[in-house]
């Protein structure tokens, strides 16, 4: 049996294209949407509505400022437009449709926090399974998939008026316990890293994200064959192992074009 695993596809349709190729099965770890390209500020759904300079300041506060100073800023570059929802909108879902026409059948995927959840049932045709705290069986092997990527402790999202758009981003109790539907499970497919600090930090971006204790508790409860992951681009080591449990980061697919392969 041959699983093909990319995450952080960021709007690659020619590579997701390819992805499946030689494979029996295609998963697919969320962050379809090209939302900001931090390597070419034109492109995106930002680069298209706001212009490369202003892009550019937005990616500099990213990797330089701290987060109030870029939610300040993005604020800033939402108000300039007359229908910023509408904007996204109409932009994500254009994405949508040729990321999904590219999928191969069959296709297991589960959203990243650059992804909008609730639109992912109007475009996933036959063939394609959206999973997020379910498991699915793919070649005999138990398969669990968790979403999007946690917010820090005491965080709460709220309704913003005017917003053009959401991360999928979760609170802890809400992300454990969609962890918390898996059971008996070989591979565990998420977004997000479980929390170890050499897959959590990325090295360009000089900071860490946020891992997830739950999923690093499943691993040891559990103990999967695999824990497949994206969500870092630049990790500071790219696996890990856990007891039994191969911890990987599947890559920044957007760049690599390249899936990582389980075979058994």
């Amino acid at each position: 049996m041959r699983v093909h695993v990319v995450s952080d596809v960021h709007g690659n349709v020619d590579g997701l294209k390819r992805a499946g190729d030689g494979a029996d099965a295609l998963v697919v770890l969320g962050d379809l949407v090209d939302f900001v390209d931090y390597h070419d500020h034109e492109k995106g759904i930002m680069g298209a509505l706001f212009g490369a300079e202003k892009v550019a300041g937005f990616a500099r506060l990213r990797r330089e400022g701290t987060r109030d100073e870029t939610v300040a800023y993005s604020r800033t570059l939402w108000a300039s437009l007359d229908d910023p929802a509408g904007a996204v909108d109409e932009a994500i879902r254009t994405q949508y449709a040729a990321l999904f026409a590219a999928m191969t059948a069959p296709t297991y995927a589960t959203p990243g926090n650059v992804d909008t959840p609730a639109l992912w049932p109007e475009f996933a045709g036959e063939g394609i399974r959206v999973l997020d705290g379910e498991v699915a069986e793919i070649g005999g092997l138990r398969f669990g998939f968790v979403g999007g990527a946690l917010l820090p402790d005491g965080v709460v999202p709220r309704p913003r008026k005017g917003a053009a758009w959401r991360p999928y981003l979760r609170v802890r109790e809400d992300y454990d316990a969609s962890v918390a539907q898996l059971t008996e499970v070989d591979v565990l497919c998420t977004h997000g890293p479980p929390a170890l600090p050499e897959l959590t930090y990325d090295v360009v971006a000089r900071r860490a994200e946020i891992g997830s204790t739950a999923l690093l508790d499943l691993i040891h409860a559990q103990r999967p064959r695999w824990s497949v992951f994206g969500h870092v681009h630049q990790p500071l080591a790219p696996r890990a192992r856990v007891g039994l449990t191969e911890c990987r980061n599947v890559g920044h697919f957007k760049e690599t074009g390249q899936p990582y392969v389980l075979r058994w």
